[in-house]
């Protein structure tokens, strides 16, 4: 069962199913898929650290399909769309420095939906004719992994469409599929995870179902070993015969309740484990990360079931830490972070598809999204990237409007269509695209591909220590960063003033003796470095004024 409060009503149920067994309906086939065998109840989590770990060395970007580009005139981005814009993302070349440099891609849902976002799955098996078909689909992938690319897919498995088949037959209650969805004879009067309303009324057969987002979206019933086996089956499908790189799981803390405990009960947590052993045997370089938006100490738990978690409160913490600014929140934020997640194993991000953009949220103020970049791209987890983020797309709720096309000239539709776009494009789209800040050395789509190549190119900046400096300015970011024989210093001033006469200082480290500085990024003169035989600095006295804003990776060479 998805929770036990059904038990509570199995009696009225069963009366119900009584009269409502004469609203006799078809039995539509659910999918043309075979249902794998059942998987066991329990099975240990494979070895740490997992084969062939790619996604701790790269960057990903997040596309919304719809948006992105458009290469019919539709008006709706498609898989053909992304395909022209490949090498805006990455040409395959690593010599080369006027693409983006990301190595994966996550999709949010390409499955049919009656949606425009596409988060009310109707058929898993197949894609949204909306952006193409499924060999459209293959070639992209064929496309990316010519650059160089990964893609991953959205696998939305909490709940389907409610026009999805198998909710259709399963409102009869005398069908097979009846109990692959959640029913209740009377409303249950038990609020959802957030206090919302969870129980829907069904006006086909009178009785009410689960469904904690909304009434299009019916929750699965996972209690039922044929779901389990069936998201079994698709997650082969989707690695085997299609050949995707992973999933990205949404709504991954509400599998299974117990009771009123709708989120994150032991057995959402022991269903994944199971998962992850089973598609890893599949593919051991399968690559999932997980939505589990709550805190640190909750979603750590969820970490021998998927590969990687995203971090939301990180997210949350550095936005607010340059918009203050703290520096000391953000570095709290990474450390916390590295207490549970030593290897790296989590993913960053500033916005998202459910978030208020980040040139939203800092009202204009390029110099902040600048300063915010910088910190989360060079520091440790793997990085997504929204789409449009890397030119400054604004976006504030509804959800529609952080979803827009995306901004690729200051031409008619902004170059995502030359029809009519399903969604109207940003009115600053003249001023804010792709054409017009591709050749501009400040602007904020040189800084994102210069930090995403220079995160390829270092080790250290996606999976080198993460140790920070005391420093004698309060606003000033100041991280060492090393693994092996790299050893690169990051500087920042999250302040709108002048630093003046800032030292820094650390107790321990691994290094020793003197080293020179070669400048990496940014512009200025640094003495050179001389640590202790203990790894400590004592004062080292940056330059003697750092403006506003300003940005610097150091590499420090042994003398």
């Amino acid at each position: 069962m998805k929770i036990s409060v059904r038990i509570l009503f199995l009696l009225l149920t069963l009366v119900v199913i009584g009269c409502a067994g004469c609203h006799s309906t078809a039995l539509p086939e659910p999918t043309s898929q075979p249902t794998l065998n059942p998987t066991p109840t329990h099975t240990e989590p494979p070895p740490d650290p997992e084969p062939q770990a790619w996604w701790r060395d790269i960057v990903f970007y997040e596309i919304f399909v719809r948006s992105f580009k458009d290469s019919d005139g539709d008006g709706i981005g498609d898989f053909q769309g992304i395909i022209q814009q490949l090498d805006y993302l990455n040409d395959g070349d690593p010599n080369t420095h006027d693409d983006l440099g990301i190595q994966g891609i996550w999709l949010m849902p390409i499955n049919p939906s009656p949606s425009y976002h596409g988060y009310d799955v109707m058929d898993y098996y197949s894609v949204n004719p909306d952006y193409g078909t499924m060999d459209d689909f293959k070639q992209l992938l064929a496309e990316a992994e010519k650059r160089g690319i990964k893609i991953i897919i959205d696998l939305v498995i909490n709940h389907t469409s409610t026009q999805h088949p198998w909710f259709q037959a399963a409102q009869d209650p005398t069908s097979e599929f009846h109990d692959w969805y959640v029913w209740s004879a009377e409303h249950p009067q038990i609020p959802g995870p957030w206090f919302q309303n969870a129980w829907h009324r069904n006006s086909v057969n009178n009785l009410y179902y689960y469904g904690i987002f909304w009434g299009g979206m019916p929750d699965l019933n996972f209690d039922n070993p044929a779901v389990s086996d069936e998201i079994m089956s698709i997650t082969k499908f989707w690695l085997e015969e299609v050949g995707v790189h992973g999933f990205r799981v949404d709504a991954a803390r509400y599998l299974y309740a117990d009771g009123v405990s709708q989120q994150d009960t032991k057995q959402t947590i022991q269903w994944f484990e199971d998962w992850r052993a089973f598609y890893k045997a599949i593919n051991p370089s399968a690559f999932t990360v997980g939505e589990v938006w709550t805190d640190l100490q909750v979603t750590a738990r969820y970490g021998d079931g998927m590969d990687s978690l995203f971090m939301f409160d990180l997210a949350e913490d550095i936005i607010n830490g340059v918009y203050v600014p703290n520096p000391r929140r953000i570095i709290t934020s990474y450390q916390d972070i590295q207490s549970f997640f030593p290897e790296g194993d989590f993913s960053t991000f500033l916005s998202n598809h459910d978030q208020q953009r980040v040139m939203s949220f800092f009202e204009g103020n390029a110099n902040k999204a600048h300063v915010a970049a910088f910190v989360y791209l060079t520091g440790p987890g793997v990085p997504f990237i929204y789409y449009g983020e890397e030119i400054g797309m604004a976006g504030n709720k509804p959800d529609e409007l952080l979803r827009t096309p995306m901004q690729w000239t200051g031409g008619p539709g902004a170059g995502f269509t030359s029809g009519t776009p399903w969604e109207p494009v940003n009115q600053d789209y003249a001023q804010v695209n792709v054409a017009a800040q591709d050749t501009a050395p400040d602007s904020l789509l040189h800084q994102y591909r210069t930090l995403v190549h220079l995160r390829n190119q270092y080790s250290a900046l996606r999976t080198g220590a993460y140790l920070p400096f005391t420093a004698s300015c309060q606003q000033l970011y100041p991280i060492l960063r090393v693994e092996d024989d790299q050893v690169l210093i990051l500087l920042a001033n999250l302040s709108r003033k002048e630093l003046e006469g800032c030292t820094i200082s650390i107790t321990e480290s691994p290094l020793s003796g003197e080293y020179d500085v070669e400048m990496l990024y940014g512009d200025g003169v640094f003495s050179s470095f001389n640590f202790g035989e203990d790894g400590s600095l004592t004062e080292y006295s940056l330059p003697e004024i750092i403006q506003p804003f300003q940005q610097f990776i150091l590499q420090l060479n042994e003398s």
